[in-house]
């Protein structure tokens, strides 16, 4: 899977620089190793900084959005370079090296060729592969939805999908979804995108996981959201009930005495697993139930509660 700067401080790609700031200093102070004694916590406060350096300035953001992971191979001038040669700048002379002979370019914003020059190979080259500098054209990255459910998001595991292919046929790939992978998380399926010309690589197929709406839980990123019901005696008198969990299993509750509907108790470690952290927590949210009906005898009981009790919730305090 690619790492995406994007989804290492947990924001979207429109997010503001504010959001950007908030989510790395949030994320920071969770991740410091003089705080937290993970063993990991150290790597992913590295991975962090570096996803903040890129991120936090306007100018290096746009060339990431604009060349990915490539960014580092670009010439931060290289637009204007490239208008300078679109508008007749660029001036070339032949090389003759190890290699044999290769025609240099220079943008024009000199009088020699000196620390000007571009080698046209050796920049394309090296962004889209050698098929492009020989004319080739780099074939497109591609992205298409991977549907999961919150179990198989959990589980990950090799998955086979069906897409449409170049030519309208169905094609499948066979696609290992790592455990604990969350929704608009990508995973790329490298060369698997629009074909190049020419010699020039293919692209990459980007799968993004949209895990689908559960009965049960909701995901809130890592952490997982589940209703609990109870009756009004367990809620009001303590209960340990069990508490069904993503992985497919349950795990065991205490609902302290004098609980009310709302109320939320926390699993931690039982959410959605993190290959590179801490896995998410798991929140029961209690839900008071009655009985749609009641026998005599349990009517009975609620009448003499409601006559004994002074409780009154709708009392102010």
């Amino acid at each position: 899977m690619a790492r995406d700067f994007y989804e290492v401080l947990g924001v979207p790609r429109t997010a503001s620089q504010d959001e950007i700031q908030q989510a790395y200093r949030t994320l920071a102070r969770k991740n410091h190793p003089d705080v937290n004694k993970d063993p990991r916590a150290e790597e992913r406060f590295k991975d962090l900084n570096e996803a903040y350096s890129v991120l936090s300035d306007p100018k290096t953001r746009a060339r990431y959005d604009r060349f990915g992971e490539d960014f580092r191979k670009i010439p931060e001038d290289f637009d204007e370079r490239v208008a300078a040669g679109a508008g007749g700048g660029f001036r070339a002379r032949r090389t003759t090296g190890a290699g044999g002979p290769r025609v240099r370019y220079a943008t024009g914003f000199g009088d020699d060729f000196g620390a000007e020059d571009i080698d046209i190979e050796d920049l394309f080259g090296s962004i889209f592969g050698a098929g492009a500098a020989r004319g080739g054209v780099p074939g497109a990255d591609q992205e298409a939805e991977l549907p999961l459910t919150v179990e198989e998001a959990f589980q990950g595991g090799r998955r086979t999908v069906t897409l449409a292919g170049p030519t309208g046929q169905p094609r499948r790939y066979e696609v290992d979804v790592p455990p604990g992978v969350t929704d608009g998380q990508r995973i790329r399926l490298a060369g698997e995108g629009g074909r190049g010309s020419g010699g020039a690589p293919g692209g990459d197929l980007y799968l993004r996981v949209r895990v689908r709406p559960h009965p049960q839980f909701r995901l809130d990123g890592r952490d997982v959201h589940v209703q609990v019901p109870l009756t009004p005696w367990e809620a009001a008198l303590g209960a340990t009930v069990p508490v069904p969990t993503p992985g497919g299993g349950t795990a065991k509750v205490t609902v302290p005495a004098g609980s009310s509907s709302g109320r939320r108790l926390r699993l931690r470690g039982e959410g959605m697993p993190d290959p590179r952290g801490a896995d998410g927590d798991l929140y029961a949210e209690l839900r008071i139930m009655v009985p749609p009906t009641l026998g005599d005898r349990e009517r009975e009981l609620f009448e003499e509660l409601a006559a004994t009790s002074p409780f009154d919730p709708r009392r102010t305090r």
